[in-house]
């Protein structure tokens, strides 16, 4: 494909030379290391590093072009200006020429996105299991993992770079999958990442404070969600599927065409759960749309769950897939990893690893496990460092009412002081009387619950979830809050034998 064909002209801010408008484009890159001859690069800033400073390094590896929001560095040499191509938005303009040079698959896979603060993982593992139900070849794209066709990825981000998503659709459309469920996230709206796209269902779990420290207000948190249903600078969606009972749901702006799924659990849902019957063995419940009904059974618990699944209900009905499909498609996810993800060594007492990061997902998290009806609740749990401060004396607040014993540890500290990120959320804790241990080493303190924990309690160790690596300071370390647990919970005497 040409150059004049892959960059859109309203973009530009001079008109392409002829001679390279001509030129046959190889490839598009975004990071220096990977170009090859013949490949335009794009260079934008980046959270680390601004990738203006590689185009010299990229052009000497036989780039085509460069695009940038800039104009050309003027030391730049041997005359390679004249290859340089100047945007008025590096991101949007990157997501429109990958979808051009891909040949636009996003139009013949039936795109879901998921965004919201909470629920967004287990949606879309619903959402796909659904998909998979009903014979269709999936891809799957989110914070854990990314699935393509079978193919299990490693994750890189919650939304992957526009192109990176544009490489994962047409590899998907090459194995033969119709269907992409994807996990997408505020700052990847709010960069352009899906920018373009053409998505045929949009959903809408709920807002709660979080990602302060990127988008400072939860006015513009709410607006980059709000993109999603607009269409983010492409067509809008053919259905929305959103929360009824989450008061945000009512601000977002849809357009006229867009076809709505309220969900939720009161009468003014055209998406509603009836006769929820929850047990330590999952969630029963009659799901009602209109004059269908039919019933639901998954071994999720709790009614945060029942949220999800009505949510990919939505998600499912809004392809036309047949209620019993879905609710078969419902009943076949045992698990998703490291959200209440039972850690079971035969002990009398529950352990439930779940990613809980916010001060409402720990409330949601804890209900869960309130609802198994335990003796107490021991809560471990920590605040990530280089993020938003003012969330860690509400996480401390949330855990200390919620819980009848909280263990304040350390998540991923990141550049700052542990202990000090620990004094901010011990703010929260010290407002409610409940008892509670400080404890910064975070394997010690997973040791120091379980050793607490009597017949009958319930442990939650929360923040990481699926992570397997502590980030610290200086470096990255291997840890896993499930392995952590299990060797502790061996090292005490339990031994799963089943």
């Amino acid at each position: 494909m040409i150059l004049g064909e892959i960059l859109p002209g309203e973009r530009l801010k001079q008109p392409l030379a002829p001679a390279l408008a001509t030129a046959e484009v190889a490839g598009i890159e975004y990071d220096s290391r990977r170009v090859h001859r013949g490949d335009l690069f794009f260079a934008f800033p980046g959270s680390r590093a601004d990738g203006r400073r590689f185009a010299q390094d990229a052009l000497a590896r036989g780039a085509l072009a460069v695009v940038a929001e800039s104009s050309a560095p003027p030391d730049l040499a041997n005359g390679l200006s004249e290859r340089w191509i100047e945007v008025d938005h590096g991101r949007q303009t990157l997501a429109l020429a990958a979808r051009n040079f891909y040949r636009r698959p996003d139009e013949r896979l039936g795109l879901t996105g998921i965004t919201g603060t909470n629920g967004k993982t287990t949606t879309a593992y619903l959402a796909d299991a659904v998909l998979r139900a009903a014979g269709k070849i999936t891809a799957m794209i989110g914070t854990i993992e990314y699935h393509v066709a079978g193919r299990v990825l490693p994750a890189v981000n919650t939304t992957p770079e526009s192109l990176d998503l544009m490489r994962l659709f047409s590899e998907t459309e090459q194995a033969g999958g119709t269907h992409v469920t994807m996990e997408v996230s505020s700052h990847a709206l709010d960069l352009g990442r899906v920018f373009g796209m053409q998505f045929h269902t949009v959903v809408f779990t709920n807002l709660t404070r979080d990602h302060l420290d990127y988008h400072q207000t939860m006015e513009a948190y709410f607006a980059a969600k709000q993109r999603l249903f607009a269409g983010a600078g492409g067509p809008p969606p053919r259905f929305a599927v959103l929360n009824r009972d989450d008061p945000h749901a009512g601000e977002i702006k849809l357009h006229p065409t867009t076809k709505i799924y309220w969900y939720g659990l009161g009468p003014d849902s055209n998406l509603r759960a009836r006769h929820i019957n929850s047990s330590f063995q999952g969630l029963r419940f009659e799901v009602q749309s209109g004059k269908v009904r039919f019933a639901v059974e998954s071994p999720l618990l709790g009614k945060i769950n029942v949220y999800n699944i009505l949510a990919a209900c939505g998600a499912g009905l809004s392809f036309g897939i047949a209620p019993e499909i879905v609710a078969r498609g419902i009943a076949s996810l045992p698990a998703v990893p490291g959200r209440f993800e039972r850690v079971d060594e035969g002990q009398p007492f529950v352990v439930a690893v779940d990613y809980a990061h916010t001060d409402d997902a720990l409330r949601n998290t804890i209900a869960v496990a309130r609802g198994l009806n335990p003796k107490r609740i021991i809560t471990l749990f920590g605040c990530g460092g280089d993020r938003d401060r003012s969330k860690r004396p509400l996480m401390g607040k949330a855990a200390a009412e919620a819980s009848d014993f909280v263990v304040l540890t350390s998540d991923n500290p990141r550049s700052e002081d542990p202990l000090a990120i620990m004094n901010d959320a011990l703010v929260g804790i010290r407002r409610v009387d409940v008892p509670h241990i400080i404890e910064p080493d975070r394997a010690t303190a997973i040791a120091r619950a379980l050793k607490e924990a009597r017949e009958g309690d319930v442990v939650i160790l929360a923040g990481k979830g699926h992570e397997t690596y502590q980030v610290l300071k200086d470096r990255t370390i291997p840890f896993d809050d499930r392995a952590v647990a299990r060797d502790v919970l061996r090292g005490y005497g339990y031994h799963q034998t089943s």
